[in-house]
Order: C-alpha cells, then structure tokens, then sequence
C-alpha cells in the first residue's frame, strides 16, 4: 500500500509539473520565412540565431526561386508563411493577387533611417531591404570611349561586342523601357517604336545571357567588352577581368528593389513585425553589408569606399536611380518577351 501511495503521489507530482509546463511549451512561436536561400550559412550566423536569441521562437523556411514561391503562396491564398522576400516585379504581382496585407509602418521603428526608396516603395505592402542598380558594365581596356549614357549602348564602336540580359529576367525588360526612351518614344505605350531600338541594336549583341555566370565568361573569353548588369555582379567580373568598370551613366541607373512582406494569412504577423524591424536595424543591415550579403538601406550604415563600390549605397547614388512601374511592366512583359524572340530568335 505503501509503495502504490508513493507511486501514486510520484505520478501527481509528474502530472503537475508536465501541466506546469505545457503553458511555456506553448508559447514558443514558429516564425516561417519564405525566400531564395542564398548566403544561407552568413544569414544563419548573422541574422537568425540572434532573431531567435531576440524573439525565444523558432524559424522553418521555405526556398526556391520568385515564381515558385509566389506561385506556392497563391495555391495557398496567401498564408503558409509569415515573411515573404521578393524581387520588385513578383512582389507586385503578389499586391496585385491579393496576397499581402496593407503594412503597419508603426510597428517597424528602424523604417525611420531607411532611406526613402526603400521605406514604402509599392504603396503601403511592405519596405525593400535591400536595393540594387540595372546598368552598364565595359572593359575600360578595350573600350576607349567611356560609356556615359544607356544611348552609348548603340554606337558603332560596340558592334558585335555586348550582351543583354535575356527578356525574362529581372533585368531584361528594362532595356525594352530604354530602347524606348532612345527612340524617344514611352515603351508601354509605343511597343512598336521600342522594339524598332531593339533591332537597331541587334547588330551590337553578341548574345543574351540569363544567369550571371554566361556574363561573366563572356567578359573572360573576350567575347564581349560590355554588357547590361545588375551591380551585385561587379565584384564577380571584375575578379574575372580586373580591368572591367560600372559605367557612370548620366540618365543615372535603373533601381532593383527587394522587398519584405507580410502574407495575407500570416500565421504570426506580430512576430514578423519583430523580425522586420530586426532586419533593418542599423546592426544587421550593417553586418549583412560588411559580409557581402545584401546592400544596406538603413541610412545609419557606414561603409568604407572599398566596401561601397560594391554596392548602391549612399544617398546621392540612391536619389540618382530611376524607377520603374511594375504594374505597367507586367502587364506589358508577356507580349514584350514575344516580340524579343521574335528579333533575337529564341
């Protein structure tokens, strides 16, 4: 009887203490990040296990490309995730689709230093956290004439010696819009004058690439001396090919922005709030720039030249880019990429 009570009060003191526990159990959070998954192990030291040292939660992921998450996120209507990393154009596909809700700009405090592209740029659904230059790249030693202007890219001393990005990447419609304004014409509203620069430059294009790496061999068989480039590509081809220089365009660069934003059925909106905030904190945005991660936009960030030839950072570089309308450019994108085809024979 003796060892049945002893027992017996053993298992209620284990029930109490699991009972105890259960409300602490319960109050770790999952926060589920959707996103590309590069930098993954500089991402987990520098931005993640001091979020989950912050917030007491765990973090779960979901990776691919831009399409497939979106894609992913709209089968779902919009929940599955908390925090959703796009580039500008799938992002404002996903406004578009209904699937983020409106942003609460009161609740992220670090959105006071950032710079002003970057706080709200597609009204009210989210801040960029990092930013990037469309642009042109040149052998400064086959080159002679400096390129100084996006209308330099027709001259006859560049024939048969650059590449484009291809038309369905991020970076491939702009040279439509920029064709246009060569022409002197608006490309989403004159598609016919546009496409007549295109053919105008074929005779330049040596081919169009599609990942960064094409571009970059291109630069080192001497099969090219410029090219039209995102600038997180200049470290890369330069290391290739030293003598290689972002051009100093007049009409200025064209401005890549990769947002944040909070999925319709966020499971945990209050907790991607937390990490948003912690993302753009002078610290991270920081240490995320010194390792090579992503370009800062909290305005508190100092960088040294040589870490900030790398990046668009500074604010005359950043009030010097040009925007673009995604809403138009989507819209306008799938008979643009036929049209292309059409002239280049893909």
């Amino acid at each position: 009887m003796q060892v049945s009570l002893v027992k017996a009060l053993a298992l209620a003191v284990s029930a109490a203490t699991m009972m105890s526990a259960a409300p602490a159990m319960a109050q770790t959070k999952t926060l589920t990040i959707s996103w590309w998954g590069f930098n993954g192990e500089k991402l987990e030291q520098y931005l993640l296990a001091p979020f989950r040292e912050q917030c007491g939660c765990q973090i779960q992921f979901e990776t691919g490309n831009n399409g497939e998450r979106l894609n992913k996120l709209q089968i779902r209507g919009g929940a599955g995730v908390d925090v959703a990393y796009f580039s500008d154009s799938f992002s404002q596909q996903g406004i578009e689709a209904g699937l983020f809700q409106k942003f609460d700009a009161s609740k992220v405090p670090n959105l006071a230093n950032v710079y002003d592209l970057a706080r709200d740029p597609q009204g009210g659904y989210g801040p960029a956290y990092t930013l990037g230059r469309v642009g042109v790249v040149y052998d400064t030693a086959k080159v002679k004439t400096p390129i100084t202007s996006w209308n330099d890219l027709w001259r006859e001393d560049l024939a048969k010696s650059l590449s484009l990005p291809g038309i369905t990447t991020t970076a491939g419609p702009m040279m439509v819009m920029k064709a246009g304004e060569h022409q002197g014409v608006d490309a989403f509203t004159d598609s016919d004058g546009a496409f007549a620069g295109i053919e105008a430059l074929k005779p330049n294009v040596v081919k169009n690439y599609n990942t960064g790496s094409e571009m970059i061999n291109l630069f080192s068989t001497g099969e090219i001396t410029a090219a039209v480039a995102q600038d997180f590509t200049l470290a890369q081809i330069k290391a290739a090919v030293p003598t290689v220089e972002w051009a100093d365009l007049k009409e200025g660069a064209i401005a890549t922005v990769n947002t944040v934003n909070i999925p319709a059925g966020a499971a945990e909106p209050e907790l991607a709030y937390q990490f948003i905030n912690f993302l753009l904190s002078p610290e991270i945005q920081q240490k995320l720039a010194e390792e090579g991660v992503d370009a800062p936009v909290n305005k508190d960030v100092k960088l040294t030249p040589e870490q900030a030839a790398l990046w668009t950072y500074g604010d005359d570089v950043i009030k010097s880019l040009q925007t673009v309308d995604y809403a138009k450019m989507n819209a306008a994108k799938p008979g643009w990429i036929d049209r292309w085809n059409e002239i280049f024979g893909q």
